[in-house]
């Protein structure tokens, strides 16, 4: 191939009277660069927004949760849970209580899930914990009966006053709610929950005050505008659940095991229960990225298609063009599998440099766009703040194949007809 390469390099490099193919020539390249580029970057955009989405979802929730179905707890979960603690690839279980609650400071207030946890055991199946940014998690583990009254040189009015908010159930927010109630560390936010209780003048509304020990930071905006933590026993004691929980949370070795492990446990728990993991909670938010990927590289893909159209009629024009030249190395000798062979070697040279420069581009764009969060998003709506990049080596291979193999096929035709061109035909006017 090295005859053929030469020749096709040569015309590439066009004279003055071929500027218009040289032209042509250059916007092909141009083009299939902008294609790839493009589809790495929109590429490397859906895998970021899955990878984060992934990684925000699982650090602050548990692969897997039981539910009881028949009640609205489990009773006996001790043993259960350490019973399904040992269950195949299952590395760490916590038990949990979830309800809806409104949280209120003043005039502000806002519906919230209240999580009740035992700090030892949530720390193992979620990061929620590990996430608190001003305050301490520390406070979910202190001994409620372990504050100490106000010191002798403390004014007696002020000691009580900080003796009972020390005194209240801590409670730990997430930090978009916090700054929707305008609380910080140490605020008193009155929790209310719907399950209210029977008295002679009606079913009330159950309520008790916290105290507000930390704010935490997830980068999840659903979780960190609607979720709230505090002790499990605070939590059953707001609930009226006795020593229940609502749910048993397991953390396993392989995410994507998830589906096969919780028909495992659920099987093991017995009947009455019911097992959701990750997957299924989640399933029409990563349907939703992967047909996006898939329409996103149906439509950018046309960019490679465009150029691929410009390959054809630059090739076409250059066969037109160099008619002569083809004869010539025809009655000299040239096989016409030689002269198709230089017109496809010059078309793959358009799609291998317009491919390298778009693999080059795409990935300098993707780093600097992650590195720097070039693109911010509305987190309320896109539930992280700016527009992740993640490019992946897979993707730059199958796409500079996929491009390359599109230039290819733009080569067939005016390959062909070079091919056919007649020597004494072409030079009889010569």
């Amino acid at each position: 191939m090295r005859f053929e390469l030469f020749i096709a390099s040569r015309y590439l490099r066009a004279k003055r009277r071929q500027a218009f193919i040289g032209v042509i020539t250059a916007i092909s390249i141009a083009g299939v660069a902008a294609g790839v580029a493009s589809l790495i970057i929109a590429l490397a955009i859906n895998n970021g927004f899955r990878q984060d989405l992934q990684a925000h979802l699982l650090g602050s929730t548990a692969h897997i949760n039981l539910l009881r179905v028949e009640s609205d707890g489990i009773k006996n979960w001790q043993p259960l849970m350490d019973g399904l603690g040992r269950q195949p690839h299952v590395v760490a279980a916590a038990p949990a209580i979830f309800e809806q609650v409104l949280v209120s400071r003043g005039p502000r207030a806002q519906g919230a899930v209240l999580k009740g946890v035992i700090p030892a055991y949530e720390r193992k199946v979620s990061d929620l914990l590990s996430s608190v940014k001003l305050g301490s998690a520390g406070a979910l583990e202190d001994d409620p009966n372990s504050h100490a009254a106000p010191g002798p040189d403390s004014p007696s009015a002020l000691g009580q006053v900080q003796n009972r908010v020390a005194a209240m159930p801590p409670i730990i927010l997430g930090k978009e709610m916090a700054d929707a109630l305008g609380a910080t560390v140490g605020s008193v936010v009155l929790v209310t929950s719907p399950q209210g209780e029977l008295t002679p003048f009606g079913m009330v509304p159950k309520y008790n005050r916290f105290r507000v020990a930390g704010v935490f930071d997830s980068g999840f905006h659903d979780y960190d505008a609607s979720w709230g933590l505090t002790r499990l026993r605070d939590a059953q004691q707001l609930f009226g659940l006795g020593d229940e929980v609502a749910a048993l949370e397991f953390k396993i070795d392989d995410i994507y095991k998830a589906e096969q492990v919780a028909r495992e446990i659920e099987q093991a728990a017995g009947p009455g229960f019911m097992a959701t993991n990750w997957m299924e909670q989640n399933k029409a938010l990563f349907r939703a990225l992967r047909l996006e990927r898939m329409v996103t590289f149906i439509t950018i893909g046309l960019i490679v298609l465009v150029a691929a159209l410009n390959i054809l009629i630059s090739l076409t024009m250059m066969v037109m063009e160099k008619t002569r030249d083809i004869a010539v190395l025809m009655s000299m000798g040239t096989r016409k599998s030689q002269i198709r062979r230089v017109f496809v070697a010059q078309g793959v040279l358009v799609g291998v440099i317009g491919t390298a420069l778009g693999i080059v581009l795409g990935y300098a764009l993707s780093w600097t766009g992650q590195h720097y969060h070039a693109l911010s998003l509305a987190p309320e709506v896109y539930s992280i703040n700016y527009v992740p990049f993640a490019p992946r080596a897979a993707d730059g291979v199958w796409v500079a194949l996929i491009a390359i193999g599109i230039s290819l096929i733009a080569t067939i035709y005016p390959s062909w007809s070079a091919a056919r061109v007649l020597p004494a035909e072409a030079l009889r006017y010569e």
